[in-house]
């Protein structure tokens, strides 16, 4: 519980699988919604979440053969049956015929509900992601003592 007597929440995302990250913005705008202050840490393929849309990553050579495979929030595909690509087309439109909110509006959902958006720095400098490759919305990027810190003060840690 913060200071001020508010609930609290806070999400690592490690996964970068549609299924995962969208679990992560359902839960984290969730409790936003009911007025838990939320703050989510985004690392290793997580980060994809929070791509700007277009970026190619990387500098040197395994950086920028990363940055190739390295999707936005568009691109992520699920965890199973991706089938090359036609997995997240097919679970795009599912979602769709089904009105689920996609995980371009939850992420905006999530920027206007006011939740903490926190990159990872190791995962950035190892990964070769520049903080200007995130959307404007992202603070700047932290440690894991940053999350563990916020994690010490939730009333709810998830690891997604």
């Amino acid at each position: 519980m913060s200071d001020n007597g508010t609930k609290k929440c806070s999400i690592v995302v490690f996964s970068g699988d549609m299924d995962k990250v969208m679990g992560a913005f359902i839960i984290a705008t969730t409790a936003a919604a009911m007025d838990m202050e939320t703050s989510m840490f985004f690392t290793f393929w997580g980060l994809q979440a929070v791509k700007k849309k277009g970026i190619r990553t990387g500098k040197g050579l395994f950086g920028k053969m990363l940055g190739f495979m390295f999707a936005d929030i568009d691109g992520i595909g699920p965890s199973k049956m991706n089938f090359g690509g036609m997995g997240r087309w097919m679970f795009k439109k599912m979602m769709k015929d089904q009105n689920v909110t996609s995980l371009p509006a939850l992420r905006q959902m999530a920027i206007e509900l006011g939740i903490t958006l926190l990159p990872c720095k190791m995962s950035m400098d190892v990964m070769e992601i520049a903080p200007d490759d995130l959307i404007d919305e992202m603070e700047d990027p932290v440690g894991a003592a940053t999350y563990v810190l916020e994690a010490q003060e939730a009333d709810i840690t998830l690891f997604v």
